[in-house]
């Protein structure tokens, strides 16, 4: 991994309030690191892009998730919920955690298929949305509501709220919003990128590594660093899936998102990290501008996530992409669940197009990955896994 360094980010950012807040509190008691900045960017009570309640997905967002696209993303999830419900001896209740539940479409695609496909487990399913934040809850009670679904789902607004339970925790896109801190080697030593105030705007400087758990990190999954290369390290995403494993009595972990296992992750066709900013449906490298107004986000560590699992108690299930965990749970009955009553051909038509879009190898089939981890059952084999592992 060679880079040449990079020299102090100036942004001539946008004006928003958190900007406001944000250089006022440098300039009274210094730099932050970036993953202080990034907390405060995306989580802010008031003016963090994930508490204000926007629509941050869709045609009117900033970025696209799969249960955007087509229901047959959560149809094929409740599939594979059936079958650990089986698995597990068919538990009344199977609870169905979804973290990070945002606007609700995967909810309501997943439960409207299991009361009209299964109805089996449809009676045994307890489904939980866990959601930060009274203006989110909110929303999502609001649309649960108006699909007739509001006595469906137990709201929560954080995993410490919900006892232990039998059953699945399912994310989809939520440790790439975690936030992380970012570590650079510059004069042969490891640095910490901060953000600092540079007159009236953003920039960055580095720093000492303060907190050894980020030098470890490094350490563990990157000690290659070279010369003026960056990496992130989400210390975050470890602690959420300690805190995961906790409240698993039996059962399983989903978690869907883009990135990779380390050794892929963290190489030299990536020397400046994986780091980047989201706004209108465009990236950026430019993680200054406009905070609390967009989207901050990276790539995920399955190997430390895999590793907190076992070092929680979690045995690894499988790690696949979402093509072939998809077109695993397809197959059977040759993606019949793709199609509406009494949809016309066209409609038929654009619904093969976004399922392609779902699993196309050069796209969302490739760059989102399946991580699947399990407690107290043994050596279960999902129709999701079929295909088995890649790159372990």
């Amino acid at each position: 991994m060679t880079a040449a360094p990079r020299s102090p980010n100036v942004s001539g950012v946008d004006q928003t309030p958190l900007k406001t807040l944000l250089l006022d509190a440098i300039k009274e008691s210094g730099p932050v690191t970036f993953e202080r900045y990034m907390a405060l960017c995306l989580y802010h009570p008031e003016y963090g892009y994930y508490t204000q309640g926007r629509d941050r997905t869709g045609v009117e967002g900033d970025y696209f998730t799969s249960p955007d696209l087509h229901p047959i993303f959560a149809r094929l999830l409740a599939r594979q919920a059936a079958e650990m419900w089986d698995m597990l001896g068919r538990p009344s209740p199977f609870s169905w955690v979804e973290m990070g539940a945002g606007r609700g479409l995967f909810a309501q695609d997943f439960l409207s298929w299991v009361q009209s496909a299964l109805p089996d487990f449809a009676p045994a399913l307890d489904y939980v949305a866990i959601e930060p934040g009274p203006r989110q809850c909110a929303r999502l009670r609001e649309r649960l509501a108006e699909k007739g679904l509001a006595g469906a789902v137990r709201l929560l607004e954080n995993l410490e709220q919900l006892t232990p339970i039998t059953g699945c925790f399912f994310s989809n896109e939520l440790v790439d919003a975690f936030p992380v801190a970012v570590v650079t080697r510059a004069g042969g030593h490891l640095r910490e990128v901060y953000v600092a105030a540079q007159g009236d705007e953003l920039c960055e400087k580095l720093g000492p590594i303060r907190n050894p758990a980020v030098a470890a990190a490094v350490a563990r999954y990157a000690n290659q660093l070279e010369e003026g290369c960056r990496v992130e390290a989400n210390l975050m995403a470890t602690q959420w899936m300690r805190s995961v494993a906790e409240k698993l009595i039996r059962g399983f972990v989903i978690t869907v998102d883009y990135g990779d296992l380390a050794k892929y992750l963290y190489t030299e066709d990536r020397p400046q990290g994986t780091l980047l900013a989201y706004r209108r449906h465009l990236e950026s490298e430019d993680t200054l501008s406009a905070p609390g107004q967009v989207d901050l986000t990276s790539h995920v560590n399955f190997s430390a996530l895999i590793d907190a699992g076992n070092d929680a108690g979690l045995e690894l299930t499988g790690f696949t992409s979402q093509q072939r965990f998809l077109l695993a749970l397809g197959e059977a009955n040759q993606f019949a669940d793709l199609y509406d009553p009494d949809a016309s051909e066209v409609e038929n038509l654009k619904a093969r197009l976004k399922l392609k879009r779902l699993i196309h190898p050069e796209g969302m089939g490739n760059i989102f990955k399946f991580l699947v981890q399990h407690r107290e059952i043994a050596s279960p084999r999902l129709t999701g896994l079929k295909y088995g592992n890649i790159r372990l």
